[in-house]
């Protein structure tokens, strides 16, 4: 008698579980937030600083930039940027330089400094990778962004 009991328990079990082709929904792969770089303002000259900030991701708004480090300055009537990435190896800086270059409207190399000059939408460029660091200028010629690329070259160790 024992197995007439398990039967019908055995055939309640079986439904309840279901043996249907019905798939459950995969759930969606959760984006993890970028983490924010480390403040790197120390790096930056302070003549003519109005502000440093941290960007988490895609610095200046593009796409193939990591977060990063921007300081802004104002000197009379000129406005421009400084920007900073901490890559994880120099050559990983110098990919990061090839790529930002790719983006340059009209690139030029910048011989005496490893870097490549150019336009950057409205804006002039001046990047230059310096160990795991891409830093660049943003906003000024290439004959004046030299001279500040030069001092903040000198503080990028």
């Amino acid at each position: 008698m024992r197995p007439a009991i398990l039967l019908p328990t055995f055939a309640a079990l079986l439904a309840l579980t279901g043996c249907g082709s019905e798939s459950k929904p995969e759930p969606a792969p959760v984006k993890k937030a970028a983490v924010p770089p480390a403040d790197e303002s120390r790096r930056f000259p302070s003549a003519n600083r109005v502000e440093t900030s941290i960007t988490a991701d895609h610095l200046l708004g593009h796409d193939f930039l990591p977060g990063g480090n921007i300081a802004h300055y104002k000197k009379g009537a000129r406005e421009f940027d400084l920007i900073l990435i901490r890559t994880a190896s120099a050559e990983a800086a110098g990919i990061l330089l090839f790529d930002y270059k790719q983006h340059l409207t009209n690139p030029k190399v910048v011989p005496g400094f490893g870097g490549f000059a150019g336009k950057d939408g409205a804006r002039e460029a001046f990047l230059f990778a310096k160990g795991k660091y891409l830093a660049g200028v943003i906003g000024l010629p290439e004959a004046d962004a030299d001279a500040i690329a030069r001092e903040f070259a000198a503080l990028i160790q």
